[in-house]
């Protein structure tokens, strides 16, 4: 029996993560109850290195999980089959991974390379692309304004065009009115595409779609996207990412509320973006406590409110934190306002941080892409 494998792919804040869990824990479900084991798995990818929220946030879900940090699954066909033969090996039946950078390129550079390097060894299930309301509103004919530039509107439109199904995710943050209006624009704008909708943290339209996906296959067939154009470049170009693993410790080894400290590290990074007049699509911070505590939070624009996945339940005197963003602002700029805010905390609540990893690179940077050699030098 082939291992099943598929793609969520979406723009940065849809909810790529949270969709793949609730997926794998709807499809275990049904695999216990028939007798059979939980088979679902997740591969966390990123161009970043290895200090993701999503794979510490993953694990927390009793789904298995395996990681290919440091370049895009879309140049790297091979070390994808080795990580889904690994899971598939450890009794996963159906393996799930997302897209990171400009979510663009899964169909022309994983599902088609799969399909002709691999033919008959995986059952490609549909490609999905998650929208959500507040970035779909970016390309609605009103054309609203959420302060993300221009050449982010051909980001999203690539990665819808892209797609075997789009699924319009966080529904429960909308109206039936401005639902009926967003699933009405997409099906009209893209004709030939299904669509769905869900919300992944409550769980609706889940059990639908996951009818859908095992019961239909990819396409996997070539498509011009238009990520060879000038458009493409220039939208990659707006963006940096920024990763920091770190530990925080009350010099006194007091026990005190982290979750204050996390609320205040996130705000002094909107605040800093704000005056800087940038923005961050996606911001998220990982950490955890004894046992299953932990908490995770997001900020998915400098105008919307940052949401608590979940709080700790106690106090501690330290704590390790990973937070990663995705941010349209250049990397200097970017790294100058992250340290801003950690300089922030330790003064307010008498911190000291050991950082154990950081790394801030912007797709544009000189030398991100030559392996950390020379790029410039004087005669």
């Amino acid at each position: 029996m082939n291992t099943k494998y598929m793609i969520f792919s979406g723009f940065l804040g849809s909810g790529k993560t949270t969709a793949m869990i609730a997926l794998a824990r709807a499809v275990n479900a049904r695999d216990q109850k028939e007798g059979e084991p939980s088979h679902v798995a997740i591969i966390a990818n990123d161009l970043g290195a290895k200090n993701l929220v999503d794979a510490d946030y993953t694990r927390t879900a009793d789904v298995p999980i395996d990681e290919i940090p440091g370049d895009c699954i879309c140049y790297i066909t091979d070390d994808l089959v080795y990580h889904i033969n690994r899971l598939a090996d450890d009794g996963a039946g159906i393996v799930v991974s997302d897209i990171p950078g400009c979510g663009v390129g899964a169909l022309n550079h994983v599902y088609v390379p799969l399909k002709e390097q691999y033919p008959g060894k995986f059952d490609l299930l549909p490609l999905v692309c998650l929208v959500d309301p507040m970035r779909l509103r970016m390309i609605l004919p009103e054309g609203e304004d959420i302060h993300l530039p221009e050449e982010m509107r051909f980001l999203l439109n690539a990665q819808l065009a892209e797609a075997d199904v789009i699924v319009l995710n966080k529904i429960d943050l909308i109206g039936d009115e401005e639902r009926k209006a967003d699933l009405a624009f997409i099906r009209k704008a893209y004709p030939d595409i299904p669509v769905m909708a869900i919300s992944a943290r409550t769980g609706e339209g889940i059990d639908e779609l996951v009818d859908y996906l095992l019961s239909h296959e990819a396409a996997a067939e070539p498509r011009d996207l238009g990520t060879d154009s000038e458009e493409f470049d220039a939208a990659e170009a707006q963006m940096c990412w920024y990763n920091r693993r770190f530990f925080a410790e009350e010099r006194d080894g007091r026990n005190i509320d982290f979750n204050a400290v996390i609320e205040d590290f996130m705000e002094a990074i909107r605040e800093g973006l704000i005056e800087a007049k940038r923005n961050v699509p996606h911001l998220k911070l990982f950490a955890a406590g004894e046992g299953d505590d932990f908490v995770k939070c997001s900020i998915v624009g400098i105008d919307y409110d940052l949401e608590f996945e979940r709080k700790l339940d106690h106090e501690y005197s330290g704590i390790a934190i990973v937070v990663n963003a995705r941010a349209v602002c250049e990397s200097e700029t970017f790294g100058d306002i992250a340290e801003d805010a950690m300089d922030a905390i330790k003064a307010k609540y008498n911190l000291k941080c050991r950082v154990i990893f950081t790394e801030c690179f912007g797709f544009a940077d000189e030398g991100r892409r030559n392996g950390g050699r020379a790029s410039r030098y004087a005669e």
